[in-house]
């Protein structure tokens, strides 16, 4: 007799009990409908995840036991369904990070996490208490025991189960996407829980958190560590994984997706949800006729639609007649409303009011600073008037070594590709443009520049693009030192420069827009230096 488990990855949002309620039951009845046994949802599934400082707060944990409540009434007229439901749960003056077994009307049992993640983008330890009690029930002969997340990137709590009698290891996750993270996941996966008997099924979250990305990707293992069964990417899916005994049994298994497509689909849903739940009507972009805000225009037009997408050319006295020229040509392939808007007459008045304050003094960066801070404004009074969102098109080469412009290009309310080094941007360029031809040849191929004053190029300014990418990599995302960076042949200028640079610019990151997140160490939750330091590596 074979046991039935669905795998839901269900997108909750946070805090939106009522409608991560609904969720739940509606994939608890279509799992019903299909002859399930069980259903596993993601890691706090009913509260949203990561709820963050809100997870403080006595009032939240009672709306949790309240949307607990409703959805155990809810379920019960799902005979014998037992439905694995994640939510904070205050007990005895603690907090613990839960999961609950649901069926015909009561609570089967309750498994409280064992290991708190307090790295990287987690802070668990200042919320939640630590459990070390399994939690194991039957079904149809087969015990199936619980852990959540990160219990299982650890082999102590998988082993607790397996002592308590548990053969299959049933696993609500939060599990946030960065690049080449599901290879990792099995390989976690295989070495703390197949290997030592288990076989698995997980559950991941799906959906945009702020500035993370839960890309579902659930699955299930054997305890040879073979996958039998993998739910789509990035997005709500559900699938019913067989269980003879203790074996899942083998699915079709989809092909894995290109690194470019899975971090295109990240923005893209990044984009979708942070608009979405928060309500905004729409999204502004200020288009340049560079790679950047192509691509940035790119996503939002795919997240939202051409119709929910607005796009705002503001030339200056420096803007390329091609610039002009392929912004048109784009809007005209995507289908967005386009305006232009000189800020030449703008540019002019500040220059003039200024004249006396800035008498024998000659022109620099303060001028072409002067030109992006006019671009934000106008960016902000239209989003101001209509309710659209600015979308910022920086990318994480620029926001590492300050190659922006506080309360200028840096103004807005999301930063769509704050995370994407300037090479990856040419890639995920080159990846839509495999789906459909939206973004003209020209923006992939002249030299990239800020026209902020005449004849300018990135590279006037920065080492070249494939050179500051690497020594970032090394240096932020890989903590190398750099000494290791000179090593890897990398020249002493560039490596000082570079590294120099991402040093005094941590006060622009402190004041840029949040953003999405899909490298393991991006500028934000995982990124903590301080501002003010006389530190200096040599």
């Amino acid at each position: 007799m074979t046991v039935k488990v669905a795998i839901a990855q269900i997108n909750s949002t946070v805090g939106d009990f009522a409608g991560n309620r609904i969720r739940i039951v509606e994939f608890a009845r279509c799992a019903a409908a299909q002859g399930a046994d069980i259903v596993l949802t993601p890691e706090l599934s009913l509260a949203g995840y990561p709820p963050e400082d809100l997870l403080l707060r006595q009032s939240f944990y009672a709306k949790s036991a309240e949307a607990l409540a409703a959805l155990i009434d809810e379920l019960a007229g799902f005979r014998d369904l037992h439905v694995v439901v994640g939510h904070p749960m205050m007990k005895d003056g603690s907090r613990y990070n839960a999961a609950s077994v649901l069926a015909n009307g009561e609570v089967v049992g309750t498994y409280c996490k064992s290991d708190l993640p307090n790295d990287t983008v987690f802070d668990e330890k200042r919320y939640f208490s630590s459990s070390d009690q399994p939690l194991v029930f039957d079904i149809k002969g087969v015990k199936f025991g619980i852990n959540i997340c990160e219990d299982t990137w650890r082999p102590e709590a998988p082993a607790r189960a397996k002592a308590a009698g548990a053969q299959v290891l049933l696993i609500p996750n939060g599990s946030p996407y960065h690049m080449h993270k599901q290879h990792l996941r099995h390989d976690v996966m295989h070495a703390n829980v197949s290997a030592q008997g288990l076989s698995l099924a997980y559950a991941n979250l799906v959906g945009g958190q702020d500035e993370l990305i839960f890309d579902g990707n659930s699955f299930a293992m054997n305890t040879d560590g073979v996958i039998c069964a993998q739910l789509k990417h990035f997005e709500e899916d559900m699938q019913i994984v067989e269980f003879d005994g203790a074996s899942p049994l083998a699915t079709d298994i989809p092909v894995e997706l290109s690194v470019e497509a899975q971090v295109y689909k990240a923005l893209v849903l990044g984009v979708r949800d942070y608009i979405g739940k928060n309500g905004f009507p729409g999204a502004l972009i200020g288009l340049s006729g560079g790679v950047d805000s192509a691509l940035t225009l790119a996503v939002a037009v795919d997240a939202l639609g051409a119709d929910k997408v607005r796009a705002v050319m503001m030339p200056s006295p420096y803007t390329a007649e091609i610039s002009w020229l392929d912004s048109r040509d784009m809007v005209e392939r995507i289908g967005v409303r386009y305006d232009e808007i000189s800020i030449n007459d703008c540019f002019a008045a500040f220059r003039s009011t200024l004249a006396d304050a800035f008498k024998g003094v000659a022109e620099d960066t303060t001028e072409e600073n002067i030109q992006a801070r006019i671009r934000g404004t106008m960016l902000m009074a239209l989003s101001n008037k209509f309710g659209a969102i600015v979308l910022t098109t920086g990318n994480k080469s620029e926001m590492a070594v300050g190659y922006c412009t506080l309360y200028g290009d840096m103004a807005g309310g999301f930063a769509v590709i704050k995370d994407i080094a300037k090479t990856l941007v040419y890639r995920l360029c080159d990846y839509r443009n495999t789906i459909s031809d939206v973004i003209p040849q020209r923006i992939l191929t002249r030299p990239p520049s800020a026209e902020l004053r005449p004849d300018q190029t990135d590279q006037d300014s920065l080492p070249p693009y494939e050179v500051l990418d690497a020594i970032m990599q090394m240096y932020m995302e890989e903590n190398q030192g750099i000494a290791d960076i000179l090593a890897a042949g990398y020249k002493k200028e560039d490596v000082e420069r570079v590294t120099r640079l991402i040093k005094i610019n941590e006060y622009k990151r402190r004041q840029a827009p949040i953003g999405i997140r899909v490298t393991h160490r991006a500028f934000g939750r995982d990124w903590r230096y301080p501002v003010t330091s006389k530190f200096r590596e040599s």
